[in-house]
């Protein structure tokens, strides 16, 4: 079965952007999909740092996203943009490697000031590493995620957030690549976030 890798580009041991990957994660494993998320914390920093693409940790992960048919991208905010560590990422793989995948971004923060970032921060970035099945993404506010050992949304971002990975799970299918057997994937036919109204389509 093809795999989903779910990034989370957080710094922080404990991390609202990291259960945000969470409960994607365990919500396309609803989907019939096998899942691996990818703490990017725990890359070595001075590999990433470094540009040392020849690190064994760096290159297996590297590896794991080339072969992926889908790829979440998760971010906290910082100064309107994506965090470095991601970005440190992103910035080590090769110029086409995101072609032919589907691309879920989200992105967390403390302020609705900050909801443009997918647009205009995150996804540039996307389409630069040949991505060209970027799905509608979603921005949650910190406030909305509860920790735990089963991260837990409030309503208000659960259910658009919901609607993004279902959309998500569906275009996988739309380019044809298979969804578990016996898998409704049905509810996310045709279902679009706006990210500037938070409205769902």
């Amino acid at each position: 079965m093809s795999e989903i890798i779910v990034l989370s580009g957080s710094p922080s041991m404990v991390s609202k952007t990291a259960a945000l990957g969470e409960y994607v994660a365990h919500r396309l494993r609803g989907h019939g999909r096998l899942v691996r998320t990818i703490a990017v914390r725990e890359l070595s920093p001075t590999a990433l740092f470094t540009a040392d693409t020849m690190d064994p940790q760096i290159a297996e992960v590297i590896d794991a996203i080339e072969g992926a048919d889908g790829i979440v991208v998760a971010s906290p905010v910082y100064k309107a943009a994506c965090s470095g560590l991601l970005k440190a990422l992103l910035d080590l793989l090769p110029q086409f490697a995101l072609a032919g995948k589907v691309v879920l971004p989200l992105l967390t923060g403390g302020t609705k000031a900050h909801v443009l970032a997918i647009d205009y921060s995150l996804r540039p970035v996307l389409t630069s590493l040949g991505a060209d099945h970027v799905v509608q993404g979603w921005f949650v506010l910190d406030t909305d995620i509860e920790l735990g050992a089963q991260p837990v949304l409030a309503t208000a971002a659960r259910q658009p957030v919901d609607a993004a990975v279902d959309g998500f799970a569906d275009a996988l299918r739309r380019i044809g690549i298979d969804v578990g057997a016996g898998v409704d994937v049905g509810a996310g036919v045709g279902v679009d976030v706006d990210v500037r109204t938070g409205n769902v389509a």
